[in-house]
């Protein structure tokens, strides 16, 4: 039972967002294309805008295709719910448990989410990525705009904050994702079982990110092996990366490049797993139903089918709230990874949490 006279513990929820409508799509873009944390272009001021605002239509009509904005929003907030309802109850001396969104590029941000802590008298914070895997670019560049944005609304000793950083194996998020294969699986009949191939599909990111010695590819790997692993049948599989944007190199081999070349070597049934996404949006409703659906019928590939997203599956809110609880059980503010920088790090930002009230700040390794 949650304790109504006990402050409210904050967990933030900390993804990219999306934007809600067409009208939304420029300001996330020129945000999007603006952060050098996420991508780095040659004369950013300039060529990322005009990326941004060339992209635009474009991208509009992809939005437009999947119902004329990204449901991520929705089902954040439904995953917020269903984490907090069974949180409550699992981590009482730590309740009552409220749930908040801070989005990078699209409303709720952080400062929206900061504000509505404080009027709600938290002070008890944990930053929760919802990036399972860590990369610099995802959960380390949301964490330093949350710490900004705490600055900025002058907020940064209001709250004693704590930081789930990544949970790429963790056994509830990988039995979530398992269930998910097997509901896959069981769109194919027996006969075309046996000759699926599976395509796990990640978010790309730059190679210069990935050269200063972002953990992200191995984490990706870690919670691939770890799904194959539970659902413990030998289907071969292969591990791709989509969504590569801008004129910079970015780790591949492409899921598109993946598609043409399983399908020119003869292989005619393909289960798409979107490893590194906890909901439907843009890169799964559109990319890898929609344009890369198209890729396999041209490849010759019979069946292509995606498995389910995991937005509100109850085995997920389920791993959710194991999540925090056990981070809350645990008294640490950050996993034993998070302030190990990047071998080549060169943004000073990187890996703090601002000091509190009762905690020292923590300095980078």
């Amino acid at each position: 039972m949650s304790n109504p006279e006990r402050a409210p513990t904050g967990i933030v929820l900390l993804n990219l967002g999306g934007p809600a409508t067409l009208d939304a799509v420029e300001p996330f873009l020129l945000e999007l294309f603006a952060d050098r944390e996420i991508i780095q272009l040659p004369a950013q001021r300039w060529l990322g805008p005009f990326i941004a605002r060339r992209r635009t239509p474009k991208v509009q009509k992809l939005y437009a295709a999947i119902g004329g904005g990204s449901p991520i929003r929705r089902w954040t907030e439904a995953q917020g719910r269903g984490m907090v309802e069974r949180l409550d109850p699992l981590s009482p001396g730590t309740a009552p448990h409220r749930c908040y969104i801070a989005f990078r590029y699209s409303p709720p941000q952080s400062e929206e989410a900061l504000r509505a802590m404080a009027a709600d008298g938290v002070r008890r914070a944990v930053a929760f990525t919802q990036y399972p895997q860590f990369s610099c670019s995802t959960t380390g560049s949301s964490l330093n705009e949350l710490w900004r944005a705490a600055a900025r609304a002058g907020l940064s000793d209001a709250f004693d904050w704590t930081v789930i950083d990544r949970w790429p194996v963790h056994p509830g998020f990988i039995g979530a994702m398992t269930d998910t294969v097997r509901d896959g699986l069981a769109r194919f009949t027996p006969e075309e079982r046996a000759k699926v191939t599976i395509l796990f599909s990640a978010h790309s990111l730059p190679l210069d990110v990935i050269d200063r010695g972002d953990p992200y590819p191995q984490e990706i790997g870690a919670s691939v092996h770890a799904v194959m692993q539970r659902l413990g049948e030998p289907y071969p599989y292969i591990l791709a990366y989509q969504s590569a944007v801008g004129p910079v190199r970015w780790l591949g081999p492409s899921t598109e490049r993946v598609i043409r070349e399983l399908g020119a070597r003869g292989r005619r049934h393909l289960l798409v797993v979107p490893i590194a996404f906890t909901s439907d949006h843009i890169e799964t409703l559109s990319e890898l139903d929609i344009e890369y659906g198209h890729v396999a019928r041209q490849a010759g590939i019979e069946r292509y089918i995606r498995t389910p997203a995991l937005n509100d599956r109850p085995a997920f809110l389920d791993a959710m709230a194991d999540i925090v609880r056990a981070h809350l059980a645990s008294g640490e503010r950050h996993g034993p990874q998070y302030l190990l920088n990047c071998p080549g790090c060169v943004n000073p930002e990187c890996r703090r949490i601002p000091a509190s009230s009762d905690a020292a700040g923590a300095t980078p390794a």
